[in-house]
């Protein structure tokens, strides 16, 4: 509105000064209009002819994945690209043909049912979707119109090149370019938690061109945006403004993107840039990686053994029929052997004259008659069961994170059962080991150490060494003040102003004043009670800036131009307002490792001061600056083994001609649009960041998460590998190693690196080739030497080949680079996995991601990759499963992840609980639909081989066509979601319980035809027929397999009693409803169980003395082997009875025997199976 005021109090600035941002007419469009570089927008013109003529997209959005037009085709697409359904539809396409035993409907029924409810599922999900999308797209806006006016418009409605007016606290509806704001100087706060999930504060700011009042900018017309074209680049933007006949260079910081909310500030007018799908977080909406469980794909290969055994025993039958048909009649056609059947008067079906004919015709009517082998609804019951899964594992509380309100999510159902397989965990350390929480508890200034007291990683050395603590080694808590977040610091020869005391006070001045000034935080004062805080970019800028507030140094407000600090002036003592020019800001970024700001301060001499990583920082030292380069080191090797993160803190005094050529060729790199714009950014701050004076170092500690060090101690106790990839320095992750138990007491340390005084010579005489071959060499020596001595502690030590734990190995980031050759990668997997633990130093992103896949194609295990940050996302999608960490950096990880927890600690219950019940479950549930499958399917065989392979089925049609659907899949899917410690899913196991299913097939069959076919059934003497023999037969089935299951499951639920002796009587309510249907319909089962087989003594007893047959070959089975051949719960099942039965006799002579021999032998090597172990195989 016109009238709104526009804040006067600058405030903030980000990484460009005001000067930077001037126009200059020196520019390179090479690109612009090239592939990549061609988008025009024109500002407040969206009828202009030729914005007409471009046709963007417009800012309508859709995330669903089906449309009404094409939901059904694309989702019975996707339906039938399962084999199973593939079969199923070619045989209820055939069932309408003679050639069928059955009816169609009863075909086409449990088919339509079981597609039907998968799309139904599919749709819902989707239409919640689309209900998002609906809510986005109709979002109110106010959008600058043709008279000159505000009015609100639909979110859908905005084009490309609009003019729109945002307020505080609303998202932004597209991705827009920043012209003015309610502060006077043309900045803004932004929130982009919905786009990386950072909640610190962001500052954007307008062009000075463009920063104007609001009743001016309303006539902002003729200006003309070239810039790149649409990506998923969050954190670029290359651009130019041509206005007014000027060219304006355009950065991220002029971009506020779509789903981003505007804070602190009233409100913002921006021209829309990209819109709709086009938007940055539109572009990063892709789909991760399709995984499948290794479960999954072994059904696969089930379902196709299975198909192998219809078309077998089909082919069997049929060559069998044909045998016999040709039999029926001689070939002068005057003799009939079954004349009942008029063999001479017959269809082509059963025709003995033309015997291989009627053969082929039985072979495909068997298909279709045993195709009750494969399991119609084994797809839908695992899908059912895999989301209770994730739903309980939403729902765990023991895995939700009170102080965050961040629960677990399972962001995939596919990888549920994956959890329990897991071989091998990959971690990033900073974020995911650690809090990202940083506290200043160090530092050293001019060659002295300060800051007493003990970090977590030092106690827990001390530990490991089995030393005593001194009463002056207390942790970092001495501090008498009030806790500060952020410091955590005491040295009494600095605290309360007394570092004006100490003879360098002049340098401990300047060494605060570069932690005060040398960042890109925004300071926000608190209006009651005056107390300032920051947001910063990282934890550890905004740890320095507390620091230097609390030793004396407080940063309290700054805007585009110049900072200002309350100072305590070291002469006097007093304090005193400094206010400092900052003229340029050079951002720090992975590849410099190093950031720096040039301010002239209130004597008017220009300074560069910088702070960066100690492997960056030294070789960029002049030579008068080295005072106390040795001290400083000696220090910084001290923090690294502490734990500590450093940074080396430097300063210069900048001449003002240096300077002002400086500056020209820097800001002409800042106006170029090519590709290679910020290498020469870079490339030119390179040139002012050279003879700096040393003034310290700083040390901040991320301290270990809760309970991170019992999380991998049980991991690695339950036979899981633990790597961990790090960007820190080697002492610092080997003393994080010992901290967090990933290295143990007695472990071995093999340590491969290329800090050798060989490879150091080459290295200053720049040859790359010889650095190349000889670090090269070295590394497949150390390969070689770390095999030798693993291979001699397996020779002394039986045990060593099966307790890897003996041994860590420790690699820095540049002999990770030569040992990930593929020459030498096999040698290096080799030794890691004789291993126990992995600490990778120094890696970069790419590294991480190219060890992971190593780890998963070399080993064939489950690998499971864990994260916090954006570095991680590539490690996360190359694992096979990704696991991400809501912390402090951001929710890139999360998005890219499969499952995401707020801590590492979780992982414990993650992997040994959720992960170990939803493999076991589901292993089971599979292995019993193919059990319950096969005793259905070949009491079929059995049948027809009785009737001399007839063709015609021992059931009625509904029978075959409910019997997967209602009467046996409901238990199975409460033994999927309920039971606890079942068996595990090897081929030895598949085909164990398919084996079961054939015999109780053939008890099934067999005793009941015996027992029923041979006596009179009904008190005239009649014996039993058909439609009886069938019920009995059947009924026989159902009790079977639902027994079955019961004695299957350990852990009962009222649930699990509800679903199996559910199901039975189900089947016995179905009898009833359906026998009453008129007998066109019921066929054979017409009132065959109220008048025939419920009065019937000899059925009751027969469906006894055949289910308990048919369960006695798995009873004898079990136990056998919990006597003689336990499997893992088992023993623990056994064991922990013992336990119960001793502690409650108390007494030794109350136990009546102790563990079988097998169970004790068992017992003592169950930790070194379990981490050999690989169901796979």
């Amino acid at each position: 509105m016109a009238g709104e005021r526009r804040h006067k109090g600058m405030r903030l600035s980000k990484l460009y000064s005001f000067k930077c941002l001037k126009p200059f007419s020196k520019e390179d469009h090479s690109q612009i209009g090239s592939r990549g570089y061609s988008r025009v927008v024109f500002c407040n013109d969206p009828d202009n002819p030729e914005a007409l003529q471009l046709n963007y997209r417009g800012n309508y959005v859709s995330t669903t994945k089906y449309t009404a037009a094409n939901f059904i085709p694309k989702s019975l697409f996707e339906q039938f690209r399962r084999v199973a359904n593939i079969y199923f539809l070619v045989v209820a396409f055939v069932s309408f043909s003679p050639l069928a035993p059955y009816t169609a409907p009863s075909v086409l029924a449990p088919l339509l049912f079981v597609i039907g409810a998968t799309m139904v599922k599919e749709g819902v999900e989707d239409l919640r979707r689309r209900r998002q999308d609906i809510e986005a797209n109709n979002r109110r806006v106010l959008v600058l119109s043709k008279n000159g006016e505000f009015g609100e418009t639909k979110w859908k409605n905005l084009r490309v090149g609009d003019l729109v007016k945002v307020h505080k606290d609303e998202y932004f509806p597209a991705d827009l370019l920043l012209l003015s704001s309610s502060y006077e100087d043309g900045v803004c706060y932004v929130e982009t938690m919905n786009l990386d999930g950072e909640t610190n504060l962001k500052l954007k700011h307008a062009l000075e061109i463009t920063s104007v009042e609001e009743s001016s900018i309303k006539n902002f017309r003729g200006g003309v945006i070239k810039c790149e074209d649409p990506n998923e680049h969050l954190y670029s933007f290359v651009g130019t403004l041509h206005y007014q006949g000027q060219q304006y260079p355009l950065s991220p910081q002029q971009m506020l993107l779509r789903d981003s909310k505007l804070r602190n500030t009233d409100l913002i007018v921006g021209v829309v840039v990209f819109t709709g799908h086009d938007t940055k977080v539109m572009q990063n909406a892709t789909d991760p990686p399709s995984k499948r469980s290794k479960i999954e794909r072994k059904m696969d290969k089930i379902i196709y053994i299975l198909f192998s055994i219809l078309i077998v025993i089909a082919f069997t039958g049929s060559v069998f029929f044909g045998i016999i048909t040709r039999r029926d009649i001689t070939d002068d056609g005057k003799k009939m052997r079954r004349w009942y059947l008029r063999p001479d008067k017959t269809t082509v079906f059963y025709e003995p004259r033309r015997a291989a004919l009627a053969s082929f015709f039985h072979f495909l009517t068997a298909l279709m008659l045993y195709g009750y082998l494969i399991p119609i609804s084994l797809y839908v019951s695992i899908e059912v069961v895999k989301v209770l899964q994730s739903i309980f594992i939403n729902q765990d509380q023991e895995m939700y994170h009170e102080e965050t309100d961040r629960p677990a999510r399972a962001r995939t159902s596919n990888l549920n059962e994956e959890l329990g397989q897991v071989d091998t965990i990959l971690s990033d350390k900073t974020g995911t080991l650690t809090c990202n929480s940083m506290e200043f508890v160090k530092c050293s200034i001019s060659g002295t150490a300060y800051g007493r007291g003990m970090t977590e990683v030092e106690l827990a050395l001390r530990k490991q060494k089995g030393m005593s603590m001194r009463p002056q080694d207390d942790e970092i808590k001495a501090n008498p003040t009030k806790s500060v977040k952020g410091f955590n610091f005491w040295d009494e020869r600095i605290v309360d102003g007394q570092w004006i005391n100490q003879p360098n006070a002049e340098l401990i001045q300047k060494f605060f004043r570069v932690l005060a000034i040398c960042h890109t935080a925004i300071p926000d004062v608190d209006g009651e009670s005056g107390e300032i805080s920051y947001e910063a970019e990282s934890p550890d800028e905004a740890a320095f800036v507390i620091a230097s507030r609390e030793l004396g140094f407080e940063f309290f407000a700054r805007s585009q131009t110049h900072i200002s600090l309350h100072e305590i002036d070291h002469v006097s003592g007093e304090k005193v307002d400094r206010v400092y020019e900052l003229l340029h800001v050079l951002e720090f970024s992975s590849s410099r490792k190093r950031m720096s700001v040039i301010v002239r301060n209130p004597e008017n001499r220009l300074l560069l001061l910088s702070k960066g990583a100690d492997s960056v920082m030294f070789e960029r030292l002049a030579k008068h600056g080295r005072q106390f380069e040795r001290e400083t080191k000696e220090h910084i090797k001290r923090y690294a083994e502490a734990g500590l993160r450093t940074l080396v803190i430097t300063y210069r005094e900048v001449d003002e001609e240096e300077y002002r050529i400086w500056e020209e060729e820097f800001l002409n790199a800042k106006t170029l649009v090519t590709e290679d714009r910020d290498a020469l950014i870079d490339a030119a701050a390179d040139k002012i960041e050279k003879d700096l004076i040393l003034l310290g170092s700083t040390a901040v500690e991320d301290k270990l998460q809760k309970g991170v060090p019992d999380c991998i101690e049980k991991l690695s106790q339950a036979g899981v590998k633990i790597w961990v990839l790090t960007g820190d320095k080697t002492e610092t992750a080997i003393n994080i190693g010992y901290a967090c138990s990933l290295l143990r007491e007695g472990m071995e340390k093999i340590l491969i690196t290329l800090d050798s005084p060989d490879i150091e010579t080459l290295e200053k005489q720049g040859d790359k080739d010889a650095v190349a071959k000889a670090s090269f060499q070295s590394i497949k020596k150390q390969l070689r030497e770390g095999m030798s001595q693993t291979a001699a502690a397996a020779t002394t030590d039986d045990s060593a080949n099966e307790n890897p734990e003996m041994f860590g190995l420790v690699i820095d980031g540049k002999s990770l680079t030569f040992a990930l050759d593929k020459k030498l990668e096999k040698e290096f997997l080799e030794l890691a996995s004789r291993c126990g633990s992995v600490i990778c130093c120094r890696s970069s992103p790419k590294q991480k991601a190219l060890v992971t896949r190593l780890v998963k194609t070399g080993t064939g295990r489950t690998t499971l990759a864990i994260g916090d940050g954006a570095n991680d996302v590539g490690m996360l999608q190359e694992a096979d499963i990704g696991v991400g960490i809501s912390g402090a950096e951001g929710m890139q990880a999360v998005m890219a992840s499969d499952f995401a927890i707020a801590q590492f600690r979780f992982l414990e219950r993650l992997l040994l609980v959720h992960g170990h019940w939803c493999y076991r479950r589901i292993a089971m549930m599979i292995c019993y639909f193919f059990y319950k499958n096969l005793t259905f399917g070949f009491t079929l065989f059995w049948y027809e081989a009785y009737a001399s392979f007839s063709g015609k089925p021992a059931y009625n049609d509904w029978y075959m066509s409910c019997y997967n659907v209602f009467f046996t899949s409901l238990p199975v899917i409460a033994l999927g979601v309920f039971d606890q410690d079942n068996i595990l899913f090897s081929w030895e196991r598949i085909l164990g319980w398919m084996l079961n299913g054939i015999i109780s097939s053939m008890i099934i069959f067999f005793l009941t035809i015996n027992t029923l076919a041979s006596q009179a059934f009904r008190k005239d003497g009649q014996v039993v027929d058909y439609s009886v023999l069938g019920v009995t037969m059947y009924s026989c089935v159902v009790w079977t397999v639902n027994c079955q299951m019961a004695i299957s499951i350990n852990y009962f639920t009222w649930i699990q009693h509800c679903f199996i002796w559910g199901s039975i009587g189900v089947w016995y309510l179905f009898l009833v409803i359906y026998g009453s249907l008129p007998p066109t319909f019921s066929t054979t089962a017409y009132q065959v169980f109220v008048e025939t087989s419920a009065p019937s003594p000899i059925c009751w007893l027969t469906l006894v003395l055949v289910t308990f047959s048919a369960l006695l070959p798995y009873f004898t089975y079990r136990a056998f082997q919990i006597k003689f051949r336990p499997m893992y719960h088992d023993i623990i099942v056994e064991q922990r009875r013992t336990e119960r039965f001793e502690s409650g006799t108390r007494t030794a002579s109350a136990v009546s025997g102790e563990l079988p021999v097998q169970v004790e032998f068992t017992l003592h090597h169950l930790k070194a199976n379990l981490s050999r172990r690989d169901s796979w195989n």
